[in-house]
């Protein structure tokens, strides 16, 4: 998978190329109770991508962000199932684009660098590119989450062949091909994992760009919970491992088993090399059924990777079945 890294400010020629271009670009802002700051995010977007639809998706908002995104001049519309992943997956069904910009609603990302992101995926040409976060500009931001997500992302990183710097952004740019096959199963904020593990799985090309983050709008309240979420983005992760890595995972623990049965084995044969007998029956029954399941383990991580490798298969045609965007 292709990789590249932007590190510059969106120039005037690079406004003015995205702003003349005829692809069909839209904006993404999943939403709950941000009323505070939507009508900011979204003029802002209307100001850095002119020729862009900006869709505010109110997720059982309780406060009046969808009516001060519909003054602000945004599509409104609504997913009534709870959960961040439930949105971008109505959003990606729902919306037609050549290229969508996705960005949280809260306010903490910059829009002045939406156009640098759209020429990064268009000139790539790119299927996803990721705003890595700079949190010079956040004050508040707690470095306990810091070490949480690099944690997580060397991770991925390390499970799946990636390099990417910030799997937890929630600011990214995708091309239709990436929307249009993805087959998302994630409910809530472990989304942005699942982005990224598609990416990698269908060796796509991404690029990244640094961007600044922000502190919240006062008044507004961040929906992430570390733990929980931190927990849902491992079980995710772990989740992946099975579905994709089955050959790695079912031989991992084939092997741990294998190697137990060994360790409780060796001194009853030493024994019954000496004495002719048996002593500990229960032992050796153990020990022969832990190995059988070794056994059972690598047979099982076989036939699932050739299941996952048709999968595998079956969505890179899928992916390729989608035209690229022409200029």
């Amino acid at each position: 998978m292709g990789r590249v890294t932007v590190d510059s400010e969106p120039s005037k020629d690079t406004l003015d190329l995205v702003d003349r271009t005829s692809v069909k670009i839209a904006v993404l802002i999943p939403c709950y109770n941000e009323e505070q700051a939507i009508a900011r995010v979204v003029k802002g977007f209307q100001s850095c991508l002119p020729s862009a639809a900006i869709y505010v998706y109110d997720n059982n908002c309780t406060d009046r962000t969808s009516e001060v995104a519909k003054q602000a001049g945004a599509i409104v519309r609504r997913e009534t199932r709870q959960g961040k992943g439930h949105v971008v997956r109505r959003m990606f069904a729902d919306i037609e684009a050549d290229v969508y910009v996705m960005v949280d609603g809260d306010g903490t990302y910059d829009a002045t660098q939406a156009p640098l992101m759209v020429e990064t995926l268009l000139a790539g040409p790119c299927d996803m590119v990721t705003a890595i976060r700079d949190f010079t500009y956040c004050l508040n931001y707690q470095q306990a989450h810091t070490y949480g997500t690099k944690a997580l992302a060397f991770l991925v990183n390390k499970i799946f062949g990636g390099k990417l710097q910030d799997m937890f952004s929630g600011y990214r740019a995708f091309s239709r091909r990436f929307v249009k096959s993805f087959p998302m199963v994630s409910a809530g904020f472990e989304i942005e994992t699942e982005l990224t593990i598609h990416a990698l799985e269908l060796q796509m090309k991404t690029a990244e760009v640094k961007a600044p983050y922000f502190d919240r709008e006062p008044g507004s309240t961040s929906k992430l919970r570390a733990f929980r979420d931190g927990f849902r983005v491992l079980f995710m992760i772990i989740r992946f491992v099975k579905e994709e890595r089955p050959l790695q995972l079912f031989a991992s623990l084939g092997t741990m088993s294998a190697l137990l049965s060994v360790g409780l084995g060796i001194p009853l044969v030493i024994t019954y090399l000496h004495t002719g007998l048996v002593p500990r029956i229960p032992t050796a029954i153990l020990s022969s059924a832990l190995m059988l399941l070794g056994f059972l383990g690598f047979i099982l991580g076989f036939i699932l990777s050739s299941v996952t490798t048709a999968r595998r298969e079956a969505r890179r045609l899928s992916y390729l079945g989608i035209p690229p965007v022409k200029m």
